[in-house]
């Protein structure tokens, strides 16, 4: 069964809001890359990723500096690393595992290679917790449910020890809206002025969605075969967006990282709660998804 809101006025919360207390941890006098670790996993176990995934700290550079600034970005590129050092980062926390298939060398070779060697040289330690995000009740999936006011939601693959946790959302709107209004939220919660939208068989702009199936990223694994009136993720093949229309489906894809990055402000404001006051904490300006509508 779907999993009702609590009280009415817990449902008017934005998701990622309403759990922004639930996962405190006690404040130190100084933190290091492991205390760093710690409070990271308390937000969402590394339990909660899936087993394909490479999660964790990737890149320890074995000092004892105390952490001082935490940078966050949903991609790590060697641009994000030069800004890291720009802001004197010594934590880079990225959403994509910059390491995902096993590095054979580590050496000027290829861009992957050269941020591991510009992290350790520079004593910047770097932590993925990639799908263990998705997974956790107010994480990246609750945020990008947040462009819709919905009754009901819960997970497309809920884990065995929470069923408020797992892989992607279904949600029932609290009032049905047309195709048009979904995506004019959907534009306003990811903040684009443009998405890629593909009309069910027999839909039109008007046509009636009450329900939703999300997943942020590549989503195709996880919505397939979910009987919903709308499809929103990221990316999905050509074959996969015809499988999901012709059975009537419409899909919303806003590119794999934009279906993403927005969680990382949200996430922000809950980490500067979780570490002590000296501790800075900022969003990469540089990070954007590489894609562009030209």
């Amino acid at each position: 069964m779907l999993i009702p809101s609590l009280q009415s006025i817990y449902k008017c919360i934005p998701v990622f809001v309403r759990h922004s207390y639930t996962h405190s941890s006690p404040k130190v006098a100084s933190m290091l890359v492991k205390d760093i670790v710690k409070t990271l996993q308390s937000f969402a176990p590394l339990t909660l990723a899936e087993s394909w995934d490479n999660v964790g700290l990737l890149v320890d550079p074995m000092t004892t500096t105390k952490v001082k600034t935490i940078l966050l970005t949903n991609d790590l590129t060697e641009d994000v690393v030069d800004e890291a050092k720009k802001f004197n980062a010594n934590f880079i926390v990225t959403y994509h595992p910059n390491i995902f298939r096993g590095l054979k060398t580590v050496s000027d070779a290829t861009w992957k290679e050269r941020i591991v060697v510009q992290c350790i040289r520079n004593e910047i330690a770097v932590f993925s917790p990639h799908t263990s995000w998705d997974s956790v009740e107010g994480g990246v999936n609750d945020w990008l449910a947040g462009a819709f006011n919905f009754k009901m939601i819960k997970p497309i693959k809920e884990t065995a020890e929470n069923p408020r946790q797992g892989s992607g959302r279904l949600v029932v709107l609290d009032t049905p809206i047309n195709v048009q209004t979904a995506v004019d939220q959907v534009k306003t919660h990811v903040g684009m002025k443009h998405l890629r939208l593909a009309l069910g068989r027999g839909n039109g702009m008007d046509s009636v969605v009450s329900s939703v199936a999300l997943c942020a990223g590549s989503g195709s694994s996880v919505l397939s075969g979910v009987e919903a009136d709308l499809y929103l993720t990221g990316e999905m093949s050509h074959h996969e967006v015809l499988e999901a229309t012709q059975n009537g489906i419409n899909v919303i894809l806003c590119e794999h990282s934009n279906s993403e990055r927005g969680f990382l402000p949200i996430f922000q404001k809950k980490l500067k709660e979780m570490v002590p006051s000296d501790v800075n904490v900022v969003v990469s300006e540089i990070d954007r998804d590489p894609l562009t509508t030209v």
